[in-house]
């Protein structure tokens, strides 16, 4: 979820938080379905060596933060962002829809209709493994 616009990023969330997942990746895939995402944390940099279609890429913070946007990143190529604990990966041309910007602090939430017995703020970048259930924030 994207806190400034309060669109939905993406639907379906995979995380990546092993060397093995996050090595693999997208590869071998022959897409990444429009409202899916892979996070992969912690991470600095992506590659598309392999891969048969363009992503999208979101570096962010341990807070959420965008701090790059990389849109459609073609096969064969690398990117980057030194300062980054986490890396979002979309289908390519998803975040024209979602209007994603530096800056902008993108969050888990749960899905319409379930709460949750105890409230957490969870960025997308948070520590080394994802929470299973975020709400918004108050700020």
């Amino acid at each position: 979820m994207n806190e400034r616009t309060g669109v939905s990023v993406a639907d379906a969330v995979e995380l990546a938080d092993t060397r093995a997942s996050r090595r693999r990746g997208l590869l071998g895939r022959d897409c990444l379905e429009p409202s899916a995402c892979l996070i992969l944390a912690p991470c600095v940099a992506v590659h598309t060596a392999f891969m048969r279609f363009a992503i999208d890429v979101v570096f962010v913070d341990r807070a959420g933060h965008a701090l790059k946007i990389v849109s459609e990143l073609p096969p064969w190529r690398i990117a980057w962002s030194p300062s980054a604990h986490a890396v979002v990966e979309l289908a390519g041309g998803r975040l024209r829809s979602c209007e994603v910007a530096v800056g902008d602090r993108l969050y888990l939430a749960p899905p319409s209709g379930l709460s949750t017995a105890s409230p957490s703020t969870s960025p997308i970048g948070f520590a080394e493994r994802m929470p299973t259930v975020a709400e918004k924030p108050n700020s």
